[in-house]
């Protein structure tokens, strides 16, 4: 076994599933390089494109679980994939070592400033009203942009219609030019639309008031107790990976968290830190994460993807 003491001595992959850019690369981005200032040996992120984020994770699944090959995961391909696409390379359940939670990605429903309505309960009131069910975008069946909107369109009783987009950018423009009503994106991504006054924001999925914009309000304050549906980022091993090595990570990833300049920056990226108090609670968070998304998933029927 490789002694705790050796690790590591030599650089580090971390792979993930989405490219240069996202949330989840930014994120990844800044705690590799906090990873490696403090352990003296270079993090690098690779990232690894396709199905949503799958494509990266079969590959670290796959992969030595020696702890120089290891997986920054968004929430898709944990707990949506699985339930959506056919022939996944990896079961998220099975074939990993759960490290810790890095962050939460909040999401904000948005309107374009003429909008009417200045909040989310004046939205949906004028949608019951109209005679056609109201278009939102997405980035998919399945993605949370959809979850998110079929939960809230169920409880308020609100015939809504998807309109999927290849990105969250690309529908966030229609809302803007004013082809689009609403859409559903991660906070990091619309914020700085709604900064310079391109975008209304009416609701925000967390459940309570997110620090990284407390001036907007919650969709569970708005008449809809308990409601939160967002994105989560977290660190992983391949399965196998030694205990050691797994607790020495976790200690490291939870330290850099409670930093306040990495803080900040994972704020001005959108991101919000949540961590685990130890490997246990992750493997659990997403246990349970899994299950109540594949529910959501056959109660709204979201077709599997070929």
């Amino acid at each position: 076994m490789l002694a705790l003491s050796a690790y590591p001595d030599r650089p580090v992959t971390i792979i993930i599933g989405f490219p240069p850019g996202t949330g989840t690369d930014t994120v990844t981005r800044i705690v590799a390089d906090r990873l490696s200032q403090r352990m003296g040996q270079q993090f690098l992120v690779d990232n690894k494109v396709g199905v949503a984020g799958s494509i990266g994770a079969g590959i670290a699944a796959k992969a030595k679980p020696d702890g120089y090959t290891l997986l920054v995961s968004a929430s898709a391909p944990m707990s949506i994939n699985p339930h959506i696409y056919k022939n996944l390379t990896y079961n998220p359940l099975t074939d990993f070592t759960p490290i810790g939670m890095l962050v939460w990605l909040p999401y904000l429903m948005v309107v374009n400033p003429s909008d009417p309505a200045n909040t989310l309960q004046q939205f949906l009131s004028n949608a019951q009203k109209s005679p056609t069910p109201v278009s939102y975008g997405s980035t998919g069946n399945g993605a949370t942009s959809n979850l998110v909107m079929s939960v809230l369109a169920k409880r308020a009783g609100v015939d809504m219609t998807q309109i999927p987009y290849k990105g969250s950018s690309q529908a966030q423009a229609d809302v803007i030019g004013g082809q689009l009503p609403v859409t559903f994106d991660t906070l990091s991504s619309s914020i700085a639309m709604v900064r310079a006054g391109k975008l209304k924001p009416l609701a925000v999925s967390t459940l309570k008031r997110t620090e990284l914009a407390p001036e907007i309000p919650t969709v569970a304050e708005q008449g809809f107790a308990g409601f939160e549906i967002g994105a989560w980022l977290g660190l992983f091993g391949p399965l196998g990976l030694p205990p050691a090595i797994q607790k020495t990570l976790l200690n490291e990833i939870n330290s850099i968290l409670q930093e306040p300049e990495t803080r900040a920056k994972l704020a001005k990226s959108g991101a919000e830190v949540r961590m685990s108090t130890n490997a246990g609670e992750f493997a659990l968070f997403i246990k349970n994460d899994n299950e109540n998304t594949g529910k959501l998933i056959r109660e709204f029927n979201i077709k599997p993807m070929e």
